[in-house]
């Protein structure tokens, strides 16, 4: 077989590959999407800062300025997993968001004051009372 027909034999296998092959292509996918989507929101919030001191940034540093908050925000990610993971769960709570920040005092304070309000924004609902056992109404009665 030559170089070219391996080549295509080869892309055939990719294509009829198992489904976890083409369910990696979607998640690389969308994390690039994730990725471009926040680094272009960066650019804006940093150009518009900009301008609104009276100073134009640089392109390089404006690339630059995206690039460490994409970084900071994976690394953020993966450690309010951790927690979760830690702490026996599969889903994130607000304190392991807060967990993260735990080197940087004044944002811990400022999660956990966003976090109150949030719960103070919640419905509120109504908790059932435990029921009580057997001993306990004969207790109760003496």
């Amino acid at each position: 077989m030559d170089a070219d027909m391996e080549t295509l034999a080869d892309g055939a296998d990719l294509l009829a590959g198992d489904g976890g092959e083409a369910e990696r292509l979607e998640a690389e996918a969308q994390a690039d999407l994730l990725r471009d989507r926040l680094r272009l929101a960066v650019i804006k919030i940093a150009t518009s800062e900009g301008r609104k001191a009276g100073m134009e940034v640089a392109d390089p540093v404006v690339a630059c300025i995206a690039d460490l908050a994409y970084k900071s925000v994976e690394q953020l990610a993966k450690d309010v997993e951790l927690f979760a993971q830690h702490a026996g769960r599969k889903s994130i709570k607000m304190e392991d968001v807060i967990l993260t920040a735990h080197r940087n005092e004044h944002l811990m304070g400022l999660l956990r004051t966003f976090s109150q309000q949030l719960k103070g924004k919640e419905p509120s609902s109504e908790r059932k009372r435990k029921k009580s056992s057997k001993k306990d109404d004969n207790m109760m009665q003496i």
